[in-house]
């Protein structure tokens, strides 16, 4: 027994140390990429301000806020953003130039200008989605700081808006280019990469997923519609990535529009999955798979039907190919001559899910670099899902702004000026933030007043006893690198976030460096107020809250179906809807963004009738359904559509329309089937 025993007392200290090794690699692997981050952002800070103090700028402390803000843990988020933020600032400082050249010596009516411009912002920001909603929040709140710059203790203008606006804009633009040159050096980047992977998984488990439905037994189809909504869930989260893909490469960015449509064909894909399984699950099992085994024959070769299906790996290997396969199996199905309606049906919908398909494996095929099949640029349009929030968090904009310029002309308070900035400022950056934005201002108010503290100690107790500026960016290193390592950090990041970029507004540094107490007090007072003073006009005006949102989102999209049923075609119905999928709140359920795909679907199959009604000739049968479903009243437009199917199926038709008049027929049951199956939300009274 003593051996055994010596051994086990020698294995255990070499068990303890080689746990304790991997402890210590898990950990460094999991700090190094937040350190990384923070030393890159000090590197910009620093950098920028070298550049302003070399250049002998006024209040260079704003090249060093840019750098920060722009500095971002991913490399396309940061391009982007500077990007955007660079197009902000210039438009903010051509917006405040103009304001002060129409009242040059109308103080309110310079005022009223003022918060009609941080209103038209907020609204644009809100309305515009990622860096694009930031560059028109940064245009409103760049001509608040600018006016600030130029008001005197009271809100009289010193006629200095030209200067002001070339130095502001010069020392922000400093700080944006700063930044991308440390992070074009130190980082490669991964979102393209990232999306590409993200991108072919979806396309590898629709497919996969579509496969598995039509193969398997009716009593399991219960079971895909968890899948498909969590799908549905994941399309939508792909478009900051896109935002930030975008970022990373001048090519992808050109290329714009092909990613819109890449995620276009995954909604479609799961538009026309839905029908599929709508209509599948109400057939007899039997008739189900000898429905079904005509459309699996045809679907595209290995890997897309193999057991391992779901792999994303080789479609992200040769997206072309499969893409090319897609393609052509899609006409295939197009062509297939089909027995019944519901074979028609399927043989459609199941083209339909390989042309959207075939649509993303062309975005996957640009991400990829794919050289065997060119992409062509196509149009961005712009979708607006809904007004309201926007002209909400507008009229909020222009009460906070009017109130604080009110209290500073009241008070004559020398900092108001101050206080009136960082208020524009936290009301017009949060107000897209919807129901988050109360807590993210009064997060942004409290990571500030921390900031002051500590700019108060680096500027009292460390600043005083340096002459380099080598020897104050170690300083300020001492700093910036551990709080923006925290920033990097998924918790409490909105509190971390502004005691790193906005350092530089409280430390003030210039090239003769003032420590003016009592001064240092009152501006840092004065900034966190004004960031108070927006979390509580979130309070007073609180955003519309998130199930208020989802109603409106539904009603208006069910609301427009009906305008649809009515005659009134608008130009792209699909983007239509997808804009309203992408913008539904987080907190929205599984069932309310199914809700918004079955419209999108009575959408399609409404156009599409049309135009064969069109062709037929059978106008006037199709006419009182759609009049019924204009009315919300379901159960008299299903049976107006299926008197409307007798008539078809009982109609002697010229056998080149045969087919024809059993794709009419299958759309007519698709929409009857969608329409049945949602009939409350169809049916519903209030957005008449």
């Amino acid at each position: 027994m003593t051996k055994p025993l010596v051994q086990i007392r020698s294995w255990l200290p070499t068990q303890r140390a080689a746990f304790g090794t991997e402890r210590l690699r898990q950990a460094v692997n999991a700090c190094a990429p937040p350190l990384l981050f923070g030393i890159r952002l000090w590197a910009s800070v620093c950098l920028a301000l070298y550049v302003a103090f070399y250049l002998e700028l006024n209040d260079a402390y704003w090249a060093g806020i840019s750098a920060g803000v722009v500095c971002q843990p991913q490399l396309g988020s940061s391009l982007r953003k500077g990007w955007f933020r660079m197009v902000g600032t210039v438009v903010g400082g051509i917006a405040i130039v103009t304001l002060t050249a129409l009242w040059p010596q109308n103080r309110p009516m310079f005022f009223l200008g003022l918060a009609l411009w941080g209103g038209v912002s907020a609204f644009a920001a809100t309305q515009l989605r990622n860096f694009a909603g930031y560059a028109a929040a940064l245009a409103g709140y760049t001509a608040a700081i600018i006016a600030g710059d130029q008001l005197g203790a009271t809100g009289g203008l010193n006629g200095h808006a030209f200067p002001l606006a070339v130095t502001r804009v010069s020392e922000i633009c400093i700080g944006i280019v700063s930044a991308g040159i440390v992070l074009a050096i130190t980082d490669l980047g991964g979102a393209r990469r990232r999306l590409a992977e993200l991108m072919a998984d979806l396309v590898a488990g629709i497919m996969g997923g579509y496969t598995r439905t039509l193969a398997m037994p009716v009593q399991d189809f219960p079971e895909t519609q968890p899948l498909r909504r969590d799908f549905v869930r994941r399309i939508i989260a792909l478009d900051p990535i896109i935002d930030q893909t975008m970022g990373e490469s001048s090519q992808i960015r050109y290329h714009t529009p092909v990613l819109q449509q890449a995620a276009d064909g995954l909604f479609s894909a799961m538009s026309a999955w839905r029908a599929v399984a709508n209509h599948l699950v109400r057939l007899p099992s039997c008739a189900a798979l000898t429905q079904a085994t005509p459309i699996l024959r045809l679907l595209p070769p290995q890997p897309l039907v193999a057991p391992q299906h779901d792999d994303p790996v080789p479609w992200l290997a040769n997206p072309t190919r499969f893409r090319t396969n897609c393609e052509a199996v899609a006409r295939h199905l197009i062509a297939l001559p089909a027995e019944t309606p519901s074979q028609r049906l399927l043989a459609d919908k199941s083209a339909e899910i390989l042309a959207g398909l075939s649509h993303a494996l062309g975005g996957l095929a640009l991400l990829v670099a794919d050289p065997a099949r060119s992409i062509p640029r196509r149009t961005v349009r712009l979708r607006m899902p809904d007004w309201l929030p926007a002209l909400v968090n507008a009229a909020r904009v222009f009460v906070t702004i009017g109130l604080t310029a009110g209290f500073w002309i009241v008070t004559e308070w020398p900092n108001g000026a101050s206080t009136i900035t960082w208020a524009a400022l936290t009301v017009i950056l949060m107000s897209p933030r919807a129901d988050q934005a109360y807590a993210q201002a009064w997060r942004l108010a409290a990571g500030n007043a921390l900031a002051a503290i500590s700019a108060a100690v680096m500027l009292f107790a460390v600043l005083p006893k340096l002459q380099t500026f080598a020897a104050f960016s170690i300083a300020i290193g001492a700093y910036l690198v551990p709080v923006s390592a925290l920033m990097a950090q998924p918790w409490e990041a909105p509190i971390f976030t502004p005691m790193a970029t906005y350092y530089c507004a409280f430390l003030g540094p210039e090239n003769h460096m003032r420590y003016d107490t009592v001064q240092y007090y009152n501006a840092s007072f004065a900034l966190v107020a004004g960031c108070a003073v927006a979390a509580v006009m979130f309070r007073l005006l609180p955003p519309l809250s998130p199930a208020f949102r989802t109603r409106r989102l539904l009603v208006r999209t069910l609301r427009d179906l009906r305008r649809l049923a009515r005659g009134r075609v608008p130009n792209d119905w699909d983007g239509h809807v997808h804009g309203r999928l992408s913008e539904m709140p987080e907190s929205a359920t599984p069932l309310q963004r199914a809700l918004l795909l079955a419209a999108l679907s009575a959408g399609i199959e409404i156009i599409q009738l049309r135009h064969i009604a069109h062709h037929l000739g059978f106008t006037g049968g199709l006419d009182p359904a759609l009049a019924a479903i204009e009315q919300g009243d379901v159960a008299s437009a299903t049976a107006h559509f299926v008197r409307l199917d007798a008539a078809l199926a009982a109609r002697a038709a010229p056998a080149a329309h045969s087919e024809t008049v059993l794709r009419a027929r299958g759309r007519i049951i698709a929409l009857s089937e969608v329409l049945t199956q949602h009939a409350t939300y169809f049916s519903a009274k209030d957005s008449r």
